[in-house]
């Protein structure tokens, strides 16, 4: 009799999925370029009290849909624009994930299959990171998730209501990034149901289902798009849904492709360090389908997961755009077929493959702090990097000891269900020492929160704020206040490019501070007006022009 307690395993994903994504939440500041743009945006919702069109810089922004921002601009009300406050955003769809894909497997295949998936799921790289930047991914991936799970709660059941669930779902990842939710959920379910009725008669719900959960669908995205609309047309709409959602797939936008395995190492890197045991998981799969005398709820959800793995990965794998982010929506199908492996492992009580591909994980941290060990032996370090190597040392450390621990669950049979769990708590410490211990080292090469510091601690009514030639351009906007112009670097002026001219720039503000590269020789003229080196920060500078308007 198998054990069903699907709360228990929501709980327990929950817990583990917050163990590795909470601590450290808060450490330094944004990095740049996504999480100062988005966090920039959720602000300016304050600034400008504008719940349905987002603003950056002051510009209205069609990039992407709301419901980040909507949240982000929610906790930075209650707690401030801190770092904290809009990656909470991103950590809490993380936790409901974890929680969601525990429930939603223990209820088919039991409590420690369902444990099993979601301790998988919150502890591999991709979920780690995922969860703690401030972007739309991690609500994006909660939303997949959740609609292809009712969806097949649907079609396992015949139940009209799960179809409407997903559909709600489905609405909330639109909100989150546009078509791609919906369209990704539909082309997992449709040839997993395809392929799954090919072996069982499955209960299909009502046409009637599926119409009302496309107008549910309807009603959640609709008041949000219908406004933009009744400011600005269709405007908007072309932006976000034909240049960038249909134009990512068909184009290159910002310069982001890759070749067509680009995901095959970003599925390798970002499973780790359950990539391990993938290998044997889909063979456990493969033998699972050809197994006549298997659960049939067993080769449902290896169906499902398969379907998962390889639509999105091939979907994803012919856009022309590329971003390894994009793949992190099918790793709960990971997490779920590498359950079902451990189980098969925990009731057999050991494997011999289990064993091999545990010694794998820590022969390869072994190989990487050899390598580590070398170089810095080899090389002179700056004393950043250098402070950098022992937090590192530790977190290779946990790993190789948590997948030593695992191989040695692994061998005996009265403990091999306790193996994910070794290697798991491993994964919790790592991640966490890299976000206490590793990255706040990472602060002193961003020079421009700093600098912003300065600029807002001296800046008076009227002054403008620019950035030339340095990277950087919306953490200064995230860490002054809009507007902050972007300047042509000097003797570069296009009309064909976003740079703005110079010399305009500095002749038309009360004062200017602008914020350049560091060589003396990337400085302007000072078109005749006096001009003040503030402060030097590693390669950036920040000047002031102040004084004689230009003639």
């Amino acid at each position: 009799m198998i054990e069903r307690q699907p709360a228990r395993a929501a709980l327990v994903g929950a817990l583990v999925a917050a163990l590795i994504t909470l601590p450290g939440l808060w450490v330094g500041t944004l990095w740049d370029n996504s999480e100062t743009a988005y966090g920039e945006v959720a602000r300016e919702i304050l600034l400008t009290h504008d719940w349905v069109v987002m603003h950056l810089n002051g510009v209205p922004y069609f990039v992407q849909p709301p419901l980040y921002f909507w949240f982000g601009a929610a906790f930075a009300l209650l707690i401030g624009p801190t770092a904290f406050a809009l990656r909470l955003p991103s950590a809490l769809a993380t936790i409901a994930l974890g929680a969601f894909t525990g429930y939603a497997v223990a209820r088919q295949a039991g409590t420690r299959v369902g444990i099993y998936a979601a301790v998988i799921l919150s502890t591999c790289l991709m979920q780690a990171v995922i969860g703690r930047l401030a972007i739309m991914d991690a609500l994006l991936d909660l939303a997949v998730a959740m609609t292809i799970f009712w969806w097949f709660r649907a079609l396992e059941t015949g139940r009209d209501r799960y179809v409407v669930y997903g559909w709600i779902a489905a609405g909330g990842g639109f909100l989150a990034k546009g078509l791609v939710a919906p369209a990704v959920a539909l082309l997992v379910i449709v040839p997993f149901y395809l392929w799954n009725r090919r072996s069982e008669t499955m209960p299909v719900p009502s046409p009637r289902a599926w119409l009302a959960g496309v107008l549910v669908f309807l009603v959640v995205v609709l008041p949000w798009t219908l406004s933009l609309v009744a400011h600005y047309h269709l405007f908007p709409l072309q932006k976000l849904i034909g240049e960038y959602t249909i134009g990512r797939y068909t184009s290159v936008v910002e310069n982001q492709s890759g070749p067509v395995w680009y995901y095959v190492p970003v599925v390798i890197l970002g499973f780790f360090p359950w990539i391990a045991f993938l290998p044997m998981a889909i063979v456990y799969g493969v033998r699972c389908l050809h197994d006549e005398q298997r659960d049939p709820r067993m080769a449902r959800l290896v169906r499902l997961a398969f379907t998962w793995i390889v639509v999105p990965l091939l979907f994803f794998s012919f856009a022309e755009t590329k971003l390894s982010n994009y793949i992190a929506l099918e790793f709960p199908a990971l997490g779920l077929v590498t359950a079902l492996y451990f189980e098969s492992v925990a009731r057999k009580g050991g494997s011999r493959s289990a064993i091999v591909s545990a010694a794998t994980v820590p022969v390869t941290i072994g190989a990487l702090a050899f390598a580590i060990w070398l170089f810095t032996r080899n090389n002179r370090l700056t004393a950043e990097i250098a402070r950098a190597v022992p937090p590192l040392a530790d977190m290779g450390a946990a790993i190789f000891a948590g997948s030593l621990l695992t191989a040695l669950l692994v061998a005996r049979a009265k403990s091999a269900r306790y193996a994910p769990y070794a290697l798991a708590l491993a994964a919790i410490i790592a991640v966490d020492v890299l976000a206490v211990g590793v990255l706040p080292r990472a602060e002193a090469y961003k020079p421009v929160p700093r600098l912003a510091a300065i600029i807002e601690r001296e800046r008076k009514p009227g002054d403008a704020v620019a950035i030339q030639n340095v990277s950087g351009g919306n953490a200064l906007l995230f860490y002054t206040h809009p507007a902050v112009a972007v300047l042509a670097a000097p003797g570069q002026l296009d009309p064909q490019s976003d740079g703005a001219d110079p010399r305009a720039f500095i002749c038309t503000a009360r004062r200017a501070w602008v914020v350049l590269p560091a060589e003396p020789s990337a400085y302007d003229p000072s078109y005749g007006r006096r001009r003040r080196v503030v402060a030097v920060d590693r390669k950036a500078a920040l000047l002031l022009y102040y004084g004689t308007p230009c003639r």
